[in-house]
């Protein structure tokens, strides 16, 4: 039998749907798209594509940090952009964020993602413990 365990935390903006921050199942961890909302105020934040990676980054290293690991336990992640005009300014964001070896990665361009975001992020985690 698993162990699956719901992952939460106010560092990190709410849940805006159905779903949780992150769940743990043994010592992976499978932590929900996050797009660009402040904690605090649970808007959008200000600024384009680099500040919104960097609120995402953020976001996601709380959700990580509240399930025992870092962002440098990902050992995938999947970004969305509406734009991927702005490719190389994520991957400078992401840069400042993890080290290298760095996770396996997949981004594609999207219509739209919710509440007007320019990106999203979702990751999987692997933890040694």
């Amino acid at each position: 039998m698993t162990n699956k365990i719901i992952v939460s935390t106010d560092q990190a903006p709410a849940a805006i749907g159905p779903y949780s921050q992150a769940v743990r199942v043994d010592n992976t961890v499978y932590l929900s798209g996050q797009i660009p909302l402040v904690p605090s105020t649970m808007l959008l934040c200000d600024g384009g594509i680099a500040e919104q990676a960097t609120q995402v980054f953020t976001n996601l290293t709380a959700v990580a940090n509240a399930a025992g690991g870092t962002l440098n336990d990902s050992v995938k992640l999947n970004i969305s952009m509406t734009d991927l005009s702005g490719f190389e300014q994520v991957n400078n964001v992401m840069q400042q964020f993890l080290s290298s070896p760095f996770p396996a990665r997949a981004c594609v361009q999207v219509a739209a993602l919710p509440k007007g975001a320019l990106i999203e992020v979702e990751a999987i985690l692997h933890l040694s413990e």
